[in-house]
């Protein structure tokens, strides 16, 4: 053994001061972001089955819709304005969250819950003025069930905007509850997208096709 080889290596130890680091992140740096991500994918393959049912039960009649002419375009329609124009507001808050804009994100969730409200009335509505009623026939269940699950989550998300807007509001807040609302503004947006297939199907292809 050489004399150089013998020398012990001297190992500087360095320490590192976790207290100081971030406990949030936004985007894909966070978990909250991968676990809205994962939510949305699950609930998304849930629509595309209940659609695949839809076309299932339709290429089993003969007429489409059976016994029943579509659903009215108006309340549907309105719907798809109401959402459309709520992404504005949403992306205003998104982004509001993103630069720890208090005041922003108050008054964006405001905006955002009065937009929620009014497609909860529309669909409301919507419901008692469709064409069939959920136990018709095969057809029925599946529109109920389509409209069923888009308000669920509709529901749920504007339940959740109202309870971190009154968060924002009244408190105890940290710089974290700014990712919730950054993640919550993201999943509006997968509630927006999810309806315009499910309008086109409900709606706009019966009288197409």
């Amino acid at each position: 053994m050489t004399a150089a080889a013998a020398t012990p290596i001297a190992v500087q130890r360095v320490a590192v001061d976790a207290a100081r680091l971030p406990n949030h992140a936004f985007g894909h740096q966070s978990v909250m972001w991968w676990g809205t991500v994962g939510i949305m994918a699950i609930e998304g393959t849930a629509f595309a089955l209940t659609v695949f049912m839809y076309f299932y039960v339709w290429t089993r009649v003969d007429a489409w819709p059976p016994d029943a002419l579509p659903p009215e375009l108006r309340w549907g329609t309105l719907n798809v304005a109401i959402l459309l124009a709520s992404v504005l507001p949403n992306y205003y808050t998104k982004r509001a969250a993103e630069r720890y804009d208090l005041r922003g994100v108050r008054i964006g969730m405001v905006v955002c819950l009065l937009f929620g409200a009014a497609f909860i009335a529309v669909r409301a509505l919507e419901f008692t003025t469709l064409n069939v009623s959920w136990d018709t026939n095969a057809y029925g269940s599946a529109v109920y069930l389509l409209l069923g699950l888009h308000t669920t989550h509709l529901v749920t998300d504007v339940a959740d905007t109202a309870v971190l807007g009154t968060l924002m509001f009244t408190g105890p807040l940290d710089r974290s509850r700014f990712v919730d609302v950054s993640e919550n503004a993201l999943y509006w947006n997968f509630v927006v997208a999810a309806w315009l297939p499910i309008y086109a199907v409900l709606y706009l292809m019966p009288r197409w096709l």
